[in-house]
């Protein structure tokens, strides 16, 4: 399969998931599908394919490094190195959604209020996040991330 195939594939695996969280996000599939290992799962082992077979094989360009914002340019003027990043983006994003909708529900912020931050998310992820934290603020007065009941912290 090539780059561009499997970059195709990628875009398009995450899609039903963003839908079922946007429109069916109590549904008993939504839960079993998205909330599941699958996505980490199947993403992460194609991320760590790539991530993996690029650096040993000496795929990094020179000058390349995540050490400076020119050295991170230069690596991803490599598709193959651009197309791990992106994966990258596309697993911690959708892992950053599912945990608004969960958060949501357990907050029983409104799902309507929750479309605008999923979309972000998606788009611009620490934007969607941002504006998600933002709204439940606004609701609940809440700013931690701790999970656990109330009568635990």
């Amino acid at each position: 399969m090539t780059l561009d195939a499997l970059f195709l594939f990628a875009n398009a695996s995450v899609m039903p998931a963003w839908l079922l969280l946007a429109v069916a996000p109590r549904w008993e599939w939504t839960h079993r599908i998205v909330h599941s290992l699958l996505y980490p799962a199947v993403l992460g082992t194609l991320y760590s394919v790539y991530a993996a077979t690029s650096f040993l094989g000496s795929a990094a360009p020179e000058g390349g490094s995540f050490g400076s914002l020119g050295g991170v340019v230069e690596l991803f003027s490599v598709p193959r190195l651009a197309f791990i990043g992106w994966v990258h983006y596309l697993v911690f994003d959708l892992f950053v959604g599912a945990w608004e909708a969960r958060d949501a529900q357990r907050r029983e912020i409104p799902h309507l209020l929750l479309l605008p931050c999923l979309f972000f998310t998606l788009m611009l992820g620490p934007l969607g996040l941002l504006l998600y934290l933002s709204i439940r603020y606004a609701l609940r007065r809440e700013v931690g991330l701790d999970e656990r009941p109330a009568a635990l912290r």
